[in-house]
């Protein structure tokens, strides 16, 4: 699931950011292999979505202040 409500964030300890943070930027990077390989995506929404939610979860963790 890459759509994550901004409340469901805040409520993660920052370990578990970082952790869903690593996985967002896997999926986010086999998804950009996906369109450079075939020259087109049949899933806009989806990567947009999860450059959407990495930010969120960047702003969450430097508002509290932990090192990214």
């Amino acid at each position: 699931m890459f759509v994550i409500k901004i409340h469901e964030l805040r409520a993660m300890q920052d370990t578990a950011l970082k952790g869903k943070l690593g996985d967002l930027e896997l999926e986010l990077a086999i998804e950009k292999r996906k369109i450079a390989s075939t020259g087109v995506s049949s899933k806009v929404v989806k990567t947009r979505e999860l450059r959407r939610t990495i930010a969120r979860i960047n702003t969450i963790l430097k508002e509290r202040g932990a090192a990214i």
